[in-house]
């Protein structure tokens, strides 16, 4: 796992909203839920919607486009859909917030 800095604390979402960030490269919703921190892709599987324009709802991250709803948790669509998005690991440390990102094979010759 390769750790990122994401945020300043004082840039981390407020209770109950969604921010647009890019981290290594990668466009990610910083979604601050039920006072915990969650990094998730910036799209939606379905149409390619962006979540960060959605809402949480019953630990569930909903797509402002059709609605379709996933597990804050896991990833995974709701029974159904059969589509999930990517979830990172979050670290909140003393001078920020921290997003993990797992490390390829090829990625680790090359270090």
């Amino acid at each position: 796992m390769k750790w990122f800095k994401a945020l300043n604390k004082v840039q981390i979402p407020a209770h109950a909203s969604i921010k647009t960030i890019e981290v290594n490269g990668k466009q990610l919703c910083i979604i601050n839920h039920e006072d915990k921190i969650i990094a998730t892709q910036s799209y939606c599987p379905h149409a390619g919607g962006h979540l960060s324009g959605g809402w949480c709802k019953n630990g569930h991250l909903i797509c402002p486009v059709h609605r379709y709803a996933y597990n804050l948790e896991t990833g995974r669509g709701a029974d159904g859909q059969g589509d999930y998005i990517n979830i990172y690991p979050t670290e909140l440390r003393d001078d920020g917030l921290y997003v993990g990102f797992e490390e390829s094979w090829w990625s680790k010759l090359w270090s």
